[in-house]
């Protein structure tokens, strides 16, 4: 229904969408996983990842950013796509201080989507938001985008690598959360 839509952007460089290749690689690889997915689209720019699992069936997306500009465009991006909207949460936060404004959210997230910014340091403290925010489902799958060059650091405890797959410069890596590493640290 939503095939190749045109998505506006975000003006200057602050905001970087993810390439339409790599969008489509990494669905290609959630596959199945994003059916019925409670979402989390987390520094989405566009809001072009949350929209994409939105249109291969997840259940909602819950859209963070911190850009008044970036959601001024995900909130017309949403509204453009009509069907979903009711499916969509946009929400102004600093992701980077902490993600109380999802604490304990039910139902929990499954799929989350990370694009911080490159070379900025900021995957560590987003996975922190994460594990103290109490708001993921067992097993959920985190993608994190981010430069190869960016250091990956060590997530906390619930955080497991799965793998992580280079495109030229950007690489996904894939994480699965999981309260059992917790009750066992």
């Amino acid at each position: 229904m939503y095939k190749k839509k045109k998505l506006l952007s975000v003006p200057g460089m602050d905001t970087r969408p993810t390439a339409d290749r790599l969008r489509e690689t990494l669905f290609n690889i959630l596959s199945y996983d994003v059916r019925e997915a409670v979402v989390l689209d987390l520094f989405a720019g566009t809001g072009a990842l949350g929209l994409e699992a939105l249109s291969r069936g997840a259940a909602s997306c819950v859209f963070i950013d911190n850009s008044r500009d970036a959601l001024s465009v995900i909130q017309k991006n949403c509204d453009a796509c009509a069907a979903m909207t009711a499916r969509t949460t946009v929400v102004r936060w600093d992701i980077t201080r902490n993600l109380n404004c999802i604490k304990n959210t039910q139902p929990p997230f499954s799929l989350v989507f990370a694009d911080p910014p490159y070379g900025k340091n900021l995957i560590q403290p987003t996975f922190e938001s994460l594990a103290n925010a109490d708001c993921l489902a067992d097993g959920a799958r985190i993608v994190v985008e981010h430069g190869v060059a960016d250091g990956l650091p060590a997530p906390p405890c619930g955080f497991s690598l799965d793998e992580t797959r280079t495109y030229g410069r950007t690489a996904l890596t894939f994480f699965v959360y999981s309260h059992h590493s917790i009750s066992q640290s």
